[in-house]
């Protein structure tokens, strides 16, 4: 794993990964301003009775409040689905410096079943967490118990979904149902170590980008029998 994390970090200069990074954090950003957009929207509607003073006033605040609160629940799960429609070029980039030969072998994903892939990554990691809602309560008794099922919720949505991203070039949806069962525990500890990057500020911007790559380097480590 700390061989694929300095594999990864060492690419990062890479035009065609510059590249991801400078429309994946553009487009998750517009995301986020039309999330905050709506916010105020809505909250000044609703209290447009108090007048422009007060109302557009109490709007604001509530829309400060709300929309930090979104940034930290979403911001994983928007960045991934967003990496979704992009990731393909990194796993290429990656690819096409550390294992030619599968590059060579490789489809391109298409942006088709990038854009499936992103919807359905976003959707289960919603559906899980609110799902996972009673369980975050019960715990909180416990002070950190929710913040740990959280982590460990999230490491197994974000080990799918950047395995996936890879073996999308190399295999189709049927085949990869049978290599998801096969490889749970790199993909796990994948998922750990990219929700760790995911709650150090500044680094979570590369979050994304560095578990795309890193997931490139343990697909075809695994697929050799090693470990990196």
């Amino acid at each position: 794993m700390l061989r694929a994390l300095s594999l990864s970090v060492a690419q990062l200069g890479d035009a065609a990964i510059l590249k991801v990074l400078a429309k994946s954090l553009a487009v998750t950003l517009a995301i986020f301003v039309a999330l905050g957009a709506a916010l105020f929207a809505l909250l000044h509607r609703a209290f447009a009775d108090l007048g422009a003073t007060w109302g557009d006033g109490l709007a604001g605040a509530m829309t400060v409040v709300l929309f930090v609160l979104a940034a930290w629940l979403l911001f994983r799960v928007v960045a991934i689905a967003v990496i979704g429609l992009f990731g393909d070029a990194i796993v290429a980039a990656v690819e096409a410096r550390h294992y030619p030969a599968a590059h060579a072998a490789a489809r391109d994903v298409g942006f088709a079943r990038s854009g499936r892939m992103a919807l359905g990554s976003a959707a289960r990691a919603v559906a899980i967490n609110l799902a996972m809602a009673p369980v975050y309560l019960v715990l909180l008794f416990t002070a950190v118990g929710p913040a740990i099922a959280f982590f460990l919720v999230n490491a197994l949505l974000l080990g799918r979904d950047l395995g996936d991203m890879v073996a999308s070039r190399h295999m189709d949806d049927a085949t990869m149902r049978g290599w998801r069962t096969a490889t749970r525990g790199w993909r796990f500890a994948l998922g750990l170590a990219a929700t760790g990057l995911f709650v150090v500020p500044v680094l979570n911007l590369l979050a994304p980008i560095l578990g795309a790559a890193m997931a490139t380097h343990l697909f075809h480590a695994s697929k050799r029998g090693k470990t990196v």
